[in-house]
């Protein structure tokens, strides 16, 4: 006969059983308010909240039949309130406010409405740059319901043409689901299960050290059992991980789930849902995933227990952040309940045999224990670390090594403890360079060997940055200036049946920093593809016939500059 764990006693039983009645969706959503941005039949690419690198998923990819060119139209009524350009993100992007307390985006759009592409345009020419970020008056671009102010693309950092679309609370400005509006895509795919986790966690702090256990998963129509399926021989604190994703009926592609259940003995230990969530959380994704088993072999293993310093709206209920324990010899039932948004169920059942630990866990800690919760600084010969509080998902036996030097580095390679530590935002590293830099500092950046350039600014002698991530770090000099490779002019060129002006732009280190093009000496606009390197001018109709002069100026973010001269004929 199965039996609670040593977990839930006292108070903690009380708690398991008030949150057990409670449901995994926090709030009631408008089914009616909002249409489809497309008038396709509705099928998605990506899912809210899917598991992306570095970030949750923010809203739905719906397909485009890999065309852009599709009319987007507005979900409901309001106005236009935000106006934004990317070279990367969203690309060309639209922001719609709505009654009731919602604003809907549209991104990787490939071109405005002619009144709204006026007014982007106006905006560009007046700051004099491409990459614009704007809140047009609430009166100048009301949208009614239906109307069309897009079309569908492939701008920004997009992999392929659709639209990316999110609903926000205008007021939180946290995304949430759209599908919990009434948007659904056809599903009645249940969610697919392929491998349980074992953790022993045991009072360390988790790491790429933490021991773990994979266990194989069989099954199909939402029933899902393990490959060997007598009980698991576990003791002391044990944390669970499930490897699941989704698909829905309208797609082949693999898609994230919508929530999961974690039970013990038919109490709620955990539970994850992707309902709403703000934009500073999306990072933490990495205390969510098994962080070093994805990068060391890409594997999404979904952490069914929480990191101590991890804190977002995601997980709307735990016991014991999720951490079993088992030291009374009786024998317990695990239960995983996974669902898509449309209530499409997997489960997997597993029986444990809990022991008593023959020994108590040791904690073993390093000289240099970072604390999650606390200022953490670390000195050594010309290095320094410092990481914020809040910034560690859990505590950390920081490691430092100092390395050999690379050819062509101006200090020795510093490994600031590896790259299977995640962190939550920035942290300042400063590295002292080499006496022989001398003028040169200006120059100087700091290159992680797997990332490149992570910035550099050279002040009291050091070249100091703000990293998201650990590994090792060196200095260079960047005082090479980009390169201007014309596509399409030449000097002397007749241009008059070529509606663009094209020019491939790189740099051979610190990345573009700006770029500025000019006909006759007037600001022109000029837009840039870092997919293909690209910088392209659209000719106008103003443009009078004969002589005009091109020319261009391409600066890197250590200010080394380019320049590009021509005449040609319109």
């Amino acid at each position: 006969m199965h039996k609670t764990a040593f977990l839930f006693i006292g108070c903690l039983c009380l708690l398991c059983s008030a949150v057990a009645q409670s449901p995994i969706q926090n709030r009631t959503y408008p089914a009616n308010m909002f249409r489809y941005p497309l008038d396709l039949p509705p099928t998605t690419a990506g899912t809210f909240g899917e598991l992306r690198a570095n970030h949750f998923h923010s809203g739905l990819d719906f397909k485009t039949n890999q065309r852009i060119g599709y009319p987007v139209h507005a979900v409901n009524h309001g106005y236009i309130s935000r106006l934004r350009l990317q070279i990367g993100g969203f690309g060309n992007a639209v922001y719609i406010t709505h009654p009731g307390g919602y604003v809907s985006v549209y991104g990787h759009l490939d071109h405005l409405s002619p009144e709204l592409a006026k007014a982007v345009r106006d905006y560009q020419y007046a700051h004099q740059q491409y990459e614009v970020d704007f809140k047009p008056e609430a009166f100048l671009f009301p949208v009614i319901k239906g109307q069309v102010f897009a079309w569908s693309g492939n701008t920004g950092a997009s992999a392929g043409p659709h639209v990316h679309f999110e609903i926000r609370d205008s007021v939180t400005e946290e995304t949430i689901n759209p599908q919990l509006f009434g948007l659904t895509i056809a599903d009645r795919v249940p969610p697919a299960i392929s491998s349980i986790t074992l953790y022993h966690l045991n009072g360390q702090p988790f790491s790429e050290h933490t021991p773990r256990q994979y266990l194989g998963v069989a099954g199909a129509a939402g029933a899902y059992h393990l490959t060997q399926p007598q009980a698991l021989q576990l003791s002391g604190d044990i944390g669970f991980g499930i490897t699941a994703i989704d698909q829905n009926s309208t797609s082949v592609n693999r898609n994230g789930i919508y929530s999961l259940e974690l039970k013990l003995d038919g109490k709620t230990v955990y539970t994850f849902a992707v309902e709403r969530f703000a934009f500073d959380q999306t990072h933490a994704i990495n205390a969510y995933i098994d962080y070093p088993q994805y990068i060391l072999s890409h594997r999404w293993i979904q952490k069914c227990f929480l990191l101590p310093g991890s804190h977002i709206s995601l997980y709307p209920q735990s016991v014991n952040r999720g951490v079993m324990s088992f030291r009374d010899t009786l024998l317990h039932e695990v239960e995983y309940t996974v669902k898509d948004v449309a209530g499409n169920t997997s489960t997997v059942k597993f029986d444990v045999q809990a022991a008593v630990p023959k020994d108590s866990p040791i904690v073993q800690t390093s000289a240099n224990l970072f604390k999650y919760n606390q200022r953490n600084e670390f000195n050594a010969d010309n290095v320094k670390v410092v990481i914020a509080p809040g910034n560690l998902y859990d505590d950390l036996n920081f490691t430092y090594t100092l390395l050999p030097r690379k050819a062509g580095a101006y200090s020795a390679t510093h490994r600031i403890h590896n790259r299977l530590t995640p962190l939550h935002d920035t942290y300042d590293l400063w590295i002292k360079p080499d006496a022989s830099i001398s003028s040169y500092a200006g120059k100087a950046v700091i290159v992680n060997t797997l990332k490149g350039v992570v910035g550099g600014i050279y002040q009291d002698g050091y070249v100091k940055t703000k990293p998201t991530i650990f590994g090792d770090f060196f200095i260079r000099l960047d005082t090479v200036a980009p390169k201007i490779t014309p596509v399409n002019i030449a000097n002397g060129s007749n241009l008059a049946a070529a509606r663009t002006l094209n020019i491939k732009i790189s740099d051979n280190l610190s990345g573009i920093k700006t770029y500025n093009g000019y006909i006759d000496g007037e600001w022109v606009l000029m837009t840039y593809s870092p997919k293909y390197q690209l910088l392209k001018h659209t000719f106008n109709n103003q443009l009078s016939k004969g002589k005009h002069t091109f020319e261009l100026t391409v600066n890197d973010n250590k200010d080394n500059t380019a320049h590009y001269k021509a005449d040609f004929y319109k």
